[in-house]
Parts: C-alpha cells; sequence; structure tokens
C-alpha cells in the first residue's frame, strides 16, 4: 500500500468519518495517521532516523521528512540524528546549537505487517481520544442526576447506558430489592466519575443521600431558584428518610412548597424512590429546636446539649418513646444523622431517677465532708452546688441568698469546706511524692496534688514525662472506630481540664525544658485565635 496521489485525499475522508463515527476530534485521527507513517518509515528506513510525517489538513498529501538536530560536537550520539555544527554548515547559513536539518525522503510502501501494526497503533490512539472525550465529557457532571438505559447486569451490578459511555450501578447502591430487565429506563445520581487504565468509571447511585436532594431540585423550582435550600439529607434507602429545609423568602413555607399541592411534589420523588416514606422537616439554627423538629411525629419533653462531645440527651414522655426512638431505631437513627449529634432518648421517668439519684449523690457528699445534717445539705444541691470548691471559694453573699443561713452559717460552711479541701491536698502531695513525683513537677504551675497523684499511678513523675504527653492524653478526646464515636479517657479528665488548658500546660513544660522556642508557642496561639475568631 504505497502513498500515493490516488489515496491520498482519502486520508481526509477516513479521518472525519473515524471521527464521526467516535464523536473525536478529526486532527486526533490525523495525529494517530502521522505516528502511524511515521513507524512505518522508521521500520523502512531505520529505527535509529528521526522521520516525521505531516498530513496536509487540506490535500490530504503526506510529506515524509527526515529530521536531524544540531548539537555541540561531545554530544554527538547518534549520527543519523544528529549532526555538529561543523556538519550543519552545508546545509544552514548560520547554524545553531538545537536547530534542525530537514530532508524530505521518498514515501514508503507500506507492507502487510507494517499496516497491521500501523492500523493497531491507529485504533490505539482513537481509543484513547475517545476515553480522554468520555472523561472530560462526564467529569463536571459529577453531583447531578442522569437518565440511562439498563444495557446488562453482571454478577448484581447493573451497567447503563448513559449516552457516550456506560455507568455502573453497584449491588449495594441499588434500592432494596430493585430489579431491572434489559431496556429499562432508570435515574441514576453520579457518585463519581475516576480516570482508570480500562477508561473512565462512571459510578452511579440511587441509594445516595444527594440523589434524594437532586430530585427535589427537580421537583421544586424554588430550590432551583435558591429560595430554598436544602441543609440536610438522611436516608435509610428504600423505607424512610428526612430531609431539612429552610426559606430565604419570609413569604414561602419551606415544608409547604417541598410538598407541592395535594403532595403532589413529594410524592413525584416518593415514586421515584420505591415508595420511600419522607419527612420533610423546617431547618432551624439553633440546634434543640431543629432536634425536636428531626425527632417528629414524636413529641420531645426536654433536650439537653453536651456542645464539647457532640452528645445530646432528649426526654419524651413514657407513652412517646417507641415513637421516638423507631422500628429497629430509625428514627433516632436519621434524626442523628441529620443533626450530626449522639442522641440519648430517655423517658420522663428515667430522667427523673437519674436526677435522684444525682441529688441523694450530691446531698451525702455535702453531709460527709461538711458535717451537716441531711436538710442543710439538701439546701445546697437545691441551689444548685455541686461539689465542695464551689461551697468554698464562692462568694458569701451567695450563701447567704439561701432560705435560714445567716453570716454566722455561711462563714462555717466555707471554712469547713476550705480546710477539708486543705487535707485532701496535703494526702495527694504526701502520695505523690511518696510514689516518687520531682520537685520540678511539684513545682510546675497549673497542677494540684490531685492531678499530681493522678499522673502518678499513671507513671508520669518528671517535668519530662509530662512534656511528652498528647494533649488528649491529659484531656481525654472522642475517635471515630468503624462508624462508632469512642470515649478515650484523659489522666486529668475528672479534674475538668479541656483540650486547650492541657495543650498550653504541654507547651509550657516544653519551653522551660527548652525543647520549644517560647516564639513559636506565641504564633501557635496566634494562629488558634485566629482560626477561631474566623470560625
Amino acid at each position: 500500500m504505497a502513498i500515493t496521489s490516488a489515496n491520498q485525499l482519502e486520508l481526509l475522508q477516513t479521518a472525519e468519518a473515524v471521527a464521526r463515527e467516535k464523536m473525536i476530534d478529526p486532527d486526533l485521527v490525523i495525529q494517530a495517521m502521522e505516528e502511524t507513517l511515521a513507524r512505518a518509515a522508521k521500520s523502512r528506513y531505520g529505527s535509529e532516523l528521526d522521520i516525521r510525517v505531516k498530513i496536509d489538513r487540506k490535500t490530504g498529501r503526506a510529506t515524509f521528512a527526515r529530521i536531524r538536530t544540531v548539537v555541540e560536537d561531545e554530544a554527538l550520539e547518534n549520527h543519523h540524528a544528529q549532526l555538529t555544527v561543523k556538519q550543519a554548515k552545508s546545509y544552514l547559513a548560520d547554524p545553531q546549537i538545537g536547530d534542525e536539518v530537514i530532508d524530505e525522503v521518498p514515501p514508503v510502501d507500506l507492507g502487510r505487517i507494517a499496516a497491521q501494526s500501523g492500523k493497531q497503533v491507529l485504533l490505539q490512539r482513537v481509543r484513547e481520544a475517545e476515553r480522554d472525550r468520555q472523561f472530560d465529557e462526564f467529569k463536571d457532571r459529577k453531583g447531578t442526576i442522569i437518565n440511562g438505559v439498563v444495557k446488562r447486569e453482571e454478577y448484581g451490578n447493573v451497567i447503563v447506558d448513559v449516552g457516550r459511555g456506560e455507568g455502573i450501578l453497584r449491588r449495594n447502591e441499588k434500592i432494596g430489592r430493585e430489579a431491572y430487565r434489559i431496556g429499562d429506563r432508570i435515574r441514576c445520581y453520579i457518585k463519581d466519575v475516576r480516570r482508570e487504565a480500562r477508561g473512565p468509571q462512571i459510578f452511579l447511585s440511587r441509594t445516595d443521600p444527594q440523589f434524594m436532594a437532586e430530585l427535589f431540585k427537580m421537583e421544586v423550582p424554588e430550590i432551583y431558584d435558591g429560595i430554598i435550600e436544602i441543609k440536610a439529607v438522611a436516608r435509610d434507602p428504600g423505607s424512610r428518610a428526612k430531609i431539612a429545609v429552610i426559606s430565604y423568602d419570609n413569604s414561602i413555607d419551606p415544608v409547604g412548597a417541598c410538598v407541592g399541592m395535594r403532595g403532589s411534589r413529594v410524592q413525584a420523588v416518593v415514586n421515584e424512590l420505591q415508595g420511600e416514606k419522607i419527612d420533610i422537616i423546617p431547618w432551624n439554627q439553633d440546634q434543640a429546636t431543629f432536634l425536636v423538629n428531626a425527632l417528629q411525629p414524636a413529641e420531645v419533653s426536654k433536650v439537653v446539649i453536651d456542645e464539647e462531645i457532640g452528645k445530646i440527651e432528649v426526654v419524651v414522655p413514657d407513652e412517646q418513646l417507641s415513637l421516638a426512638i423507631g422500628r429497629r431505631g430509625q428514627n433516632v437513627r436519621l434524626a442523628s444523622q441529620l443533626t450530626g449529634l449522639d442522641i440519648d432518648i430517655m423517658t420522663e421517668a428515667e430522667e427523673s431517677q437519674r436526677r435522684q439519684a444525682e441529688f441523694a449523690e450530691r446531698t451525702k457528699l455535702f453531709m460527709d465532708t461538711l458535717d451537716v445534717d441531711e436538710m442543710m445539705a439538701q439546701l445546697l444541691v437545691s441551689e444548685g452546688f455541686t461539689n465542695l470548691e464551689e461551697v468554698a471559694y464562692v462568694e458569701e453573699d451567695e450563701l447567704l441568698s439561701i432560705d435560714g443561713f445567716d453570716e454566722g452559717t455561711a462563714a462555717e460552711l466555707q471554712a469547713r469546706a476550705r480546710d477539708y479541701l486543705e487535707e485532701q491536698a496535703r494526702k495527694a502531695l504526701e502520695n505523690a511524692r511518696s510514689m516518687g513525683v520531682e520537685e520540678s513537677l511539684i513545682n510546675f504551675d497549673g497542677l494540684t496534688p490531685q492531678m499530681l497523684e493522678a499522673l502518678a499511678k499513671d507513671g508520669i513523675k518528671t517535668l519530662e514525662d509530662f512534656a511528652t504527653c498528647a494533649d488528649w492524653e491529659l484531656a481525654g478526646g472522642w475517635t471515630t472506630e468503624n462508624g462508632q464515636r469512642k470515649k478515650d479517657e484523659g489522666i486529668l479528665e475528672k479534674f475538668d481540664v479541656s483540650l486547650e488548658e492541657a495543650q498550653t500546660l504541654v507547651m509550657t513544660a516544653r519551653v522551660m525544658l527548652g525543647w520549644v522556642d517560647p516564639t513559636e508557642m506565641d504564633a501557635a496561639e496566634d494562629d488558634a485565635e485566629t482560626e477561631e475568631a474566623e470560625a
């Protein structure tokens, strides 16, 4: 097969036909043809030669050229593809390093093997161009809904024809026990698009929470226009879901807009999700109010939030407990996903028992340590006192505000509380010294005798030992393992040492030991303050 004037004109027609069939740029096909012809020419003239082919985009004429690069004398390695400055003067008037000498060579006659090899190169380049086109097309559609046709099923995974490519709907991304037949139309959410060796992979989903959010965006014009925003979504695919919405127009009810006239809008989404029940909830910036809404249809009596550990306690009437928890814990689980908080649900009776137990425990504490009768101890607890430190160091006026307390009673209570605390501190310090705690740690500001005793029990007896501790080892924290939050107990956690306080203590110890430059510590504090201000 020689490249003659008879078939040169067919090159452009072939390139255009292939490009039209594969929906890629014709120029990419022509470039692949140029590479194919160049390979064939090298096999004819020698692989050590640098031969390039240029196909005219208008006439289709293929020009074969041998390229030689001008190099320095000592850099000359390939006489067939390189030449020195002196040699190049025969071809160029003023040759410079890096210039190229171009000699046109006769077209080659493609043999059977060369033609077959060239065909493989052409197909490979066209395939790569097609893959790049598919990836570029779908990468920007990630996070949107696409309509497709079921093409086939492989081991429970559904292969979907999405137009110019194929998507895969894995078995765990299907709702419940959905079954599809070849040719069925299907609507999916593009969860991810990845570039892989075998081509772009389009991963589809029907269980992703954002699939439901995108469906609502299609059904509710106010969401598409930005008047209503979907703030959070939680799903138990095929069974139940909760969606939190907020309206930025006071005249528009977000829940009513999502429900639609006679439920037409939400029903369209429900039908697409195989009858999945959807609770539409008004979003609220106040966490407690939002949680009360999220636990609907159950009624909530009281909400107690612990922001430090991200946990929340919800008290419901006894008869509402099963409704609040839901079937197999579904309602509370979805509410937890929606709010991002760990939720503990208890009945009013359980909460009452807990409060009575705490009241009795604190009453006994004051009776044993302050040597007072039960009535006086109960008065202190009723007024909100929870420990001896509050009694010992509170302003005297707060004690005098309690009915039946005069100045003498208040002064005596504070004196007994301080004496008890001082005695406990003395015993704790003696225990710490007996366990080997060094004076360097005892004299370190910020640690009480009880803290020193706790550190000693954990093997921390010197300032160097303390400086090697991590802040979470002292203050405690939370870690997530396999989706479950796990509590890490801190050595000083029972003394209400926060993570920030623990970090400051450890950094101060490191500065005292010369391990850390004080300027670095100041810079870290400034960064922390900046981040807090930005937040």
